[in-house]
Order: structure tokens, then C-alpha cells, then sequence
């Protein structure tokens, strides 16, 4: 399993990076402070991605806290990282069920990518309060927002989103219910609740056939979400599948996924 999801993040990162809103980028790195070093933390931070998308644009030295509750991907990202001048990193392994708000004191920054779609609106609001409290400002990269387009298009495409998206609203990793292709409205009304100013940029995946095999992984895991929603549409799950296969496999296949990302900082800042 561990295995896996290294591999998927592997795979995904190239994606994510061509995806993200340079213009938020450089929105959060304006707002930044102009003394060094930034002292930064990063929530899931997997195998180091967003580390190594966000380095390149910070001015100065900068030290990060790399939060995770995986060793192995902990360990991955400081194999990996340790190249990149300019950077002090420390790691934690811990399970950010619940916030801790010592992880965020101090911060300059707090910062995450593809984890908002996977907590609950109570963990949000946490979360703004504790960054609030630290005068942190924040950056969250690619959250699903419930979109997707699949070219060629197939009869059931709409149904197999519409499952999907029932099931990451009812999915719970341990942050409470999550909020699913919800969390980015949500994370926008708790932060601008707590006195930040809020921009939104999408930042839609857009896989022409040579992602192949981050279009097969994709839409395998779209069917195995669809089926533990609606098992009595198994067979419907399953012939969908196949067809969506066989354009990814004949290199016709074009898949948009909808994310966003979403900038926050201190008015007075």
C-alpha cells in the first residue's frame, strides 16, 4: 500500500506542478515577509511535491517543517529534498486528525497540496483559527472541486463523477466527514471569517493521451470509489470501466479534473 501511494504521487506530481496557479504563487510570496528565513509548514506533505514546486519561488533561505503520519514517504522526502539549496527542513510524523496548533506557531506560512478535499469543515475552521492566531498566511494547491470532463465522452461519464463525488463527501481519513468537492468554498468562508483576504485560481488537471498511466490509475480508483457507493450498479461501474480503458490504452484519451487553489492572507499583512 505504501508502495502505491508513493508511486501515485510520483506519478501525479508532474501534473500538479504543470496545474498550479503561478499567479497565486506569486500572490503568497508577495505577501510574505521580507525577513529571512521563512519558516514554512507543510500539512501531508507526502514525498516532498509541494516543496519542490515552491522553493524556487521563495527569496531567502527558508525552513520547513514537513508534517506527515507516513515514515516512509517522510523519509522520502528528505532523500529527495536534500539537493535543493537554500532549505532547512524538519520533519514530524503525526496524524493531523487534529490540528495542533504548535505546528502552525510560528509559521510564516502554512501550506498543503490535494489534502483539503479530504478533512471536514470543522477541521477547516481549526485550522484557519490556529493559522489566525500565528498570523500565518496560506497557501492550499489542487483541491478537487467536483468537476471532470472525459473525451471521448461516454453515456454514464456523468453518473460515475456524480458517485464519485457522493463518495468524497461521505469519506472520513480521519478529519471528520470530509467536505469533499466542497472544501475549497468552505476553507475560502472560514479563512475570510478570520479577517484574511481570500483568492481563488482553478487549477484543472488537463491529461492529453501520453498520461497514460496517470489516466489509467485515475479512473480505476473513479470505479472503485463509484462502486463502494452504489454496489448494485456494479455492472454499469464495470462496462464504464472497460470503455474508458480502451481509450486511455488506443491514446485517445483526453481527461480534465477540476482542482483549485486557494491563497489566503492577513489583510493588514
Amino acid at each position: 500500500m505504501l508502495d502505491s501511494l508513493a508511486h501515485w504521487l510520483a506519478l501525479r506530481e508532474p501534473a500538479d506542478a504543470a496545474s498550479r496557479s503561478a499567479s497565486l504563487t506569486r500572490a503568497i510570496v508577495d505577501a510574505l515577509p521580507r525577513r529571512p528565513p521563512l519558516r514554512i509548514v507543510d500539512l501531508g506533505c507526502g514525498a516532498g511535491s509541494n516543496v519542490r514546486y515552491l522553493a524556487p519561488h521563495l527569496p531567502g533561505e527558508s525552513h520547513w517543517l514537513l508534517v506527515d503520519r507516513d515514515p516512509t514517504l517522510l523519509s522520502e522526502a528528505l532523500r529527495t529534498l536534500r539537493p535543493l539549496r537554500s532549505i532547512v527542513i524538519d520533519t514530524r510524523e503525526m496524524n493531523l486528525g487534529v490540528i495542533d496548533p504548535t505546528i502552525v506557531a510560528g509559521r510564516d506560512l502554512v501550506t498543503a497540496s490535494a489534502l483539503l478535499d479530504l478533512v471536514s469543515a470543522s477541521w477547516l475552521r481549526a485550522l484557519a483559527g490556529a493559522c489566525r492566531a500565528a498570523g500565518a498566511a496560506a497557501l492550499f494547491a489542487l483541491t478537487y472541486d467536483g468537476r471532470s470532463r472525459c473525451s471521448p465522452a461516454e453515456p454514464e461519464d456523468d453518473t460515475i463523477r456524480d458517485l464519485l463525488n457522493r463518495h468524497q463527501r461521505s469519506n472520513d481519513k480521519g478529519f471528520g466527514r470530509a467536505a469533499g468537492p466542497d472544501a475549497v468554498a468552505v476553507a475560502e468562508r472560514c479563512f475570510a471569517g478570520e479577517g484574511y483576504h481570500v483568492r481563488r485560481e482553478p487549477s484543472d488537471w488537463v491529461l492529453t493521451p501520453d498520461a497514460r498511466e496517470l489516466q489509467r490509475q485515475l479512473v480505476e480508483g473513479w470505479a472503485e470509489a463509484a462502486r463502494e457507493i452504489a454496489t448494485e450498479q456494479s455492472s454499469m461501474i464495470d462496462d464504464w470501466l472497460q470503455r474508458r480503458l480502451g481509450h486511455v490504452d488506443g491514446d485517445r484519451s483526453h481527461i480534465v479534473v477540476g482542482h483549485e487553489d486557494l491563497a489566503a492572507w492577513l489583510r493588514n499583512a
